[in-house]
């Protein structure tokens, strides 16, 4: 992995609770920040899933609700860094329906959910030349370092030995 991408607590909340909430569907938001030592996400921001039809197995953002994020980054001075979306039932690995809509600007945060409960969550960022996606090293605050997170909404617990590659 090349590149990181580190996430604080208030998005990070914002993320698996959005995730738990919409279980069994998919969910999906913005991920607002900065890029001045490495990649730093602030600001997650939810967005309705416009995918017609089943949305347990796609999601997909409206272009008034892209408007909508570049102006809310500008206005406050952040940059729009990514998306975040679920894989209910599956791994946080991308899907090829992930990769036709992927521009190579963006990080693409996947959280993986199972039965309900937070499982996995991982990044990635697509190669413009090899249009294929790489994997950057996500990097989440020292009480989110277990890889049993709360169900509750609480912030997880240490655990020994460092941050896992999972949560």
């Amino acid at each position: 992995m090349d590149t990181q991408i580190q996430i604080e607590p208030t998005p990070l909340e914002v993320i698996y609770e959005h995730a738990r909430e919409a279980f069994p569907d998919e969910c999906c938001g913005f991920l607002y920040g900065d890029e001045k030592n490495g990649r730093r996400i602030s600001v997650a921001q939810r967005v309705d899933n416009a995918k017609e039809g089943d949305q347990r197995r796609r999601f997909e953002i409206s272009p008034l609700d892209y408007i909508r994020a570049e102006r809310y980054a500008l206005a406050r001075g952040l940059d729009l860094l990514g998306i975040y979306h679920t894989h209910p039932q599956h791994p946080a690995l991308p899907s090829a329906p992930d990769l036709e809509k992927a521009l190579p600007i963006f990080s693409y945060v996947i959280v993986s959910v199972m039965d309900g409960a937070i499982d996995a969550i991982q990044s990635w960022k697509l190669q413009s030349q090899t249009r294929a996606f790489a994997e950057e090293e996500v990097i989440l605050p020292t009480d989110y370092t277990t890889a049993t997170p709360p169900t509750n909404g609480g912030p997880l617990e240490n655990s020994p030995g460092g941050r896992p590659s999972h949560i």
